[in-house]
């Protein structure tokens, strides 16, 4: 029998979480995922420093210097993705400023940038996925980029109004967070038993996953943000799973059958009522979990651009 991971790859795409090109190329996925905090870590390893030294280069060819830093982190963010995409068939997920999570426009503006990035370098839009906050500002830009052939990875996402909303915007892809889900829910209740099933962040995925399926909406779910195999294990079949290298490698070591959780052919249901910015920003009020993980997130990956920026400043 074959390993877990190859038993995986035969009922949902695996995506390699990571910035870092040589795991990418060891794990060999379809698509990659990156952010912020991946690139960080990243770009301190001595064979990135060339690409650091181009993305200044560009960034001073420009006019505008008062966003020097800026402009040279997001070409950098751009160079690691093309050099991951060389190492995959598939999409790279990059992402946008997480400062401009509130500001739908700037988050169009600067999606725009990324993808004509990538097209002076010989890259269609077509391979590349524009990562976005599930905020109701993130998800409206989403939608009008959308409609202008820009596919976007709506990520931090917590909760099913956040995931009803992506749908109707018609979102390429959602990436609704497992891991962190749980932490919370450890944090809230220390002593309850959240293994497999019983884990919240898996129910989330399986509960916007059979939302999806029953209701023909068309974006595809990713879950992401994994604690430990076994969340992964129990959303076997899910649209697609972003996964770290070291998980990755576990599930290469288990010998053991591996049964599909999730199944695309549901018994269709009636679609909810269409989700309003009121009732979007009222379900998140009143789901503590999910206001709070996004926030928190939110001020995560600032706070690592803020240090990717640092970084670069250095150089400069």
């Amino acid at each position: 029998m074959s390993n877990q991971l190859d038993q995986l790859k035969k009922m949902t795409t695996v995506v390699v979480d990571s910035g870092d090109i040589e795991s990418i190329a060891l794990h060999q996925p379809v698509d990659a995922t990156t952010n912020p905090s991946l690139i960080f870590k990243a770009i301190q390893k001595p064979q990135y420093r060339s690409l650091i030294d181009q993305a200044i280069d560009w960034a001073r060819g420009l006019s505008d210097n008062s966003a020097l830093v800026q402009n040279a982190a997001m070409k950098l963010a751009v160079l690691m993705g093309i050099e991951i995409l060389k190492q995959i068939p598939g999409r790279v997920s990059t992402e946008v400023d997480a400062r401009l999570s509130f500001d739908g426009q700037a988050t169009m503006d600067k999606a725009r940038k990324i993808i004509e990035l990538y097209n002076q370098s010989g890259f269609e839009p077509s391979r590349i996925l524009i990562k976005i906050a599930s905020t109701w500002e993130g998800i409206q830009a989403a939608r009008q980029l959308e409609k202008e052939g820009i596919n976007c990875n709506l990520t931090l996402l917590f909760s099913f109004e956040q995931a009803q909303a992506c749908a109707e915007a018609g979102v390429f892809l959602i990436s609704p967070f497992v891991g962190r889900i749980l932490d919370w829910s450890k944090k809230q209740n220390p002593t309850v038993d959240y293994a497999y099933d019983k884990d919240p962040g898996v129910q989330s995925v399986t509960q916007i996953y059979t939302l999806y399926k029953s209701c023909g909406f068309k974006t595809i779910v990713m879950g992401a943000s994994f604690r430990n195999i076994g969340e992964i294990q129990s959303l076997a079949g899910c649209d697609r799973l972003t996964i770290s290298p070291a998980l990755l490698d576990e599930l290469a070591q288990q010998q053991d059958e591996l049964p599909r959780k999730l199944n695309p052919d549901i018994k269709k249901a009636q679609r909810p009522g269409a989700m309003s910015e009121k009732a979007f920003r009222w379900g998140m009020n009143e789901n503590a979990m999910a206001t709070e993980k996004l926030a928190e997130g939110i001020r995560n990956f600032t706070a690592d651009q803020i240090k990717l920026e640092a970084l670069i400043g250095q150089y400069i």
